[in-house]
């Protein structure tokens, strides 16, 4: 179904209209398959499937957080910290509640310090959750 949805949504233009109802974009079909992927367990086809996401497809700091939630999680199920990581900072950069305020992000933070604490700026995301 993920994929049907997909493909009806790269129908439509880029940048939903302000004016409809349901905002819906290729962009946020695209992101929510990631989820999907991820929340059953296939981190490959997650990350496919958030290939081709940019920051600038989403309307707000809190859909573009999202967005690097989202592909942090496939990263860290995957078994990469380093992307784990790289996208956890762009989160905190963009809406810094979106880590410190969601447990499953702090869960995965917690984790990276304390399994792979030398990775380039999996400090900096530890201090921002005592911020």
């Amino acid at each position: 179904m993920i994929t049907e949805a997909r493909q009806a949504a790269h129908r439509l233009p880029d940048i939903a209209p302000t004016d409809r109802l349901f905002r819906i974009s290729p962009a946020g079909a695209d992101r929510y398959a990631v989820g999907v992927h991820w929340a059953l367990g296939d981190a490959g086809a997650a990350l496919e499937a958030g290939r081709h996401l940019r920051p600038e497809q989403f309307p707000t700091p809190e859909r573009t957080s999202r967005m690097h939630t989202d592909l942090a999680r496939a990263w860290w199920q995957y078994g990469k910290p380093e992307q784990t990581t790289r996208e956890l900072l762009a989160a905190l950069r963009v809406s810094p509640a979106e880590i410190r305020d969601r447990p499953s992000i702090r869960t995965i933070v917690s984790s990276l310090a304390s399994r792979h604490p030398h990775t380039p700026g999996v400090r900096g995301l530890t201090l921002a959750l005592t911020r």
